[in-house]
């Protein structure tokens, strides 16, 4: 393990739990189902999984059965990779979209096949010790009898009346009364208890291939989608081979692409060659540091990250020392830079991480991509599609230019860290095109400035817009900013607490583990 700092030097509601058997995720209850799971002799996949099918009831802003999912799981022995993620129809083409500036993010022009459930049978076949129709008791009886919703969900559902306007089966499954339901108020999603029934008794394989598949593809038909049998019927969760970068002492894993695990690699890599760690994290330089790199890391994304199949790079050419150094030479410590780039944004996403007593451990992602995602939702069964689609470019020649059977650039991340070959933290940072800055602020928190894991999710953060507009959280103080302002940093004001995104961190300690979970969220770290 790595010494930590037990001081609580920020502003907080809560403090780090320990436990030999731990979740954490964005929603007390789905963190509650996953610890139900470990009581009934489950693993670590079990309640991660448990809790991940929870929240597609209780946090539907951001996360559903027709999410998207990738995971690192570590099973005492080896690290794996989980690629969960959907490819377009296959009769998309660049055709399809002429005329448009970008690519849309509502109706079924955004949708691309879901594979979150897919993944869960996928880690449960796997994995699990649990009968796969446990994982989904929690889930089953919330949406059956309803549940209280909480308050920051509520808000960032209080959105969706105006944005999700033009779709009717939206509005009969989300909002009852025609409203967004108020904190504290009790909702029941209509129709998800059956869905969740079906996809527990079939393993998943009824959205792909029976009952609900054929749901998706009669909607379709019906509304102006191009989804076909064969596109959901071939869809396979990918075994992948995870990425890695040593940097002060650990290893930090993140998945390849179609994901932008390898922006943070590169973002550390960069660091490599400025020492970071000899100035205190909350200082100037470390911030200024930490931003340059970040915005070197997005410019390089931005041009080469998409399906592995239509890269024209090697991910591996990306974090070779002389492509890092040269990028870090570029850095001037008296001087803020513009370098070119496009963030791909997203705002509907869940992380959850859980560890057991036996070693394994596992950093988990899902998400709709944009919300409640495209706005289609299949009549009678609750399921709303992802938008992810939204992850393509337009541009010509473009590696990630949309095309059929084809996976989006993916801005969803799990971290994983290992030091001397052995598991040591288990970490996500959810939230819009915050992930990959995420990953680089809690790793240069915990690992060069020692801080546990509550410590590093209370932390202040900072945000790089889409046009490298720097926001900054009002925890650094007046002299942070004027210094990164003297230094040439665009500031902006007002950004919502929401666009700082929210970790969920679990550290491996000599006797069992150290668990934190963001105070921006409504959620927790529980074990026992």
């Amino acid at each position: 393990m790595l010494s930590m700092n037990w001081d609580f030097p920020y502003p907080s509601r809560r403090m780090p739990v320990f436990a030999g058997n731990i979740v954490a995720a964005s929603q007390p209850l789905a963190a509650q189902a996953g610890l139900r799971m470990f009581l009934r002799g489950g693993n670590a996949v079990d309640a991660a999984l448990a809790a991940a099918i929870t929240l597609t009831v209780v946090e539907p802003t951001s996360n559903g059965i027709g999410s998207d999912a990738f995971a690192l799981v570590w099973d005492g022995n080896k690290l794996h990779g989980l690629n969960g993620s959907g490819r377009s129809p296959e009769v998309w083409s660049p055709d399809r979209f002429a005329g448009l500036t970008r690519m849309p993010k509502l109706g079924w022009n955004a949708v691309t096949v879901p594979g979150a459930v897919d993944m869960w049978s996928t880690l449960s076949r796997r994995f699990g010790a649990l009968p796969f129709p446990d994982l989904f008791e929690s889930a089953i009886r919330y949406a059956s009898q309803g549940f209280v919703v909480t308050p920051v969900i509520a808000k960032q559902w209080s959105v969706t009346p105006d944005l999700y306007r033009d779709f009717p089966d939206f509005a009969k499954t989300f909002l009852p009364g025609g409203r967004a339901p108020l904190p504290g108020e009790l909702f029941r999603p209509p129709g998800f208890s059956d869905t969740l029934k079906t996809i527990a008794d079939t393993h998943g394989e009824s959205l792909y291939r029976g009952e609900l598949a054929e749901k998706i593809l009669s909607f379709s038909r019906e509304t102006g989608g191009c989804i076909s049998v064969k596109d959901l019927a071939e869809h396979r969760t990918e075994w992948v081979k995870p990425l890695s970068l040593t940097w002060n002492g650990v290893d930090l894993y993140e998945l390849p692409p179609n994901g932008q695990g390898l922006t943070v690699l590169i973002a550390l890599g960069i660091l490599k060659y400025h020492a970071i760690e000899q100035y205190p994290v909350d200082s100037p330089d470390s911030l200024h540091l930490q931003i340059e790199t970040m915005k070197r890391a997005f410019a390089v994304a931005q041009r080469h990250i998409a399906d592995p199949a239509s890269m024209t790079v090697e991910p591996s050419e990306l974090l070779r020392d002389v492509f890092l150094k040269e990028q870090a030479a570029a850095i001037r410590m008296d001087r803020a830079s513009f370098p070119s780039a496009t963030i791909p944004h997203d705002g509907g996403t869940v992380y959850l991480t859980a560890a057991d007593e036996q070693g394994m451990m596992v950093s988990y992602i899902q998400s709709n991509y944009w919300g409640f995602g495209s706005g289609i939702v299949i009549p009678g069964t609750g399921i709303s599609l992802q938008s992810r689609g939204a992850g393509f470019t337009l541009e010509s020649g473009h590696p990630n230019r949309v095309a059929g059977g084809k996976r989006p650039f993916h801005t969803i991340i799990p971290g994983f860290v290992m030091k001397d070959g052995a598991p040591l933290i288990s970490f996500g940072v959810m939230g819009a095109h915050m992930q990959a800055q995420g990953h680089l602020q809690m790793m240069i928190r915990m690992v060069a400035g020692r801080q546990n894991p509550q410590s590093a999710a209370d932390a202040p953060r900072w945000y790089l817009d889409e046009d490298s507009r720097l926001s900054l959280e009002p925890g650094f103080g007046k002299h942070i900013r004027e210094e990164l302002m003297k230094r040439g940093h665009i500031l902006t004001d007002g950004a919502p607490t929401s666009v700082y995104g929210g970790a969920q961190i679990i550290h491996r300690m000599p006797t069992g583990y150290c668990a934190g979970s963001d105070p921006r969220k409504d959620g927790q770290a529980v074990g026992y």
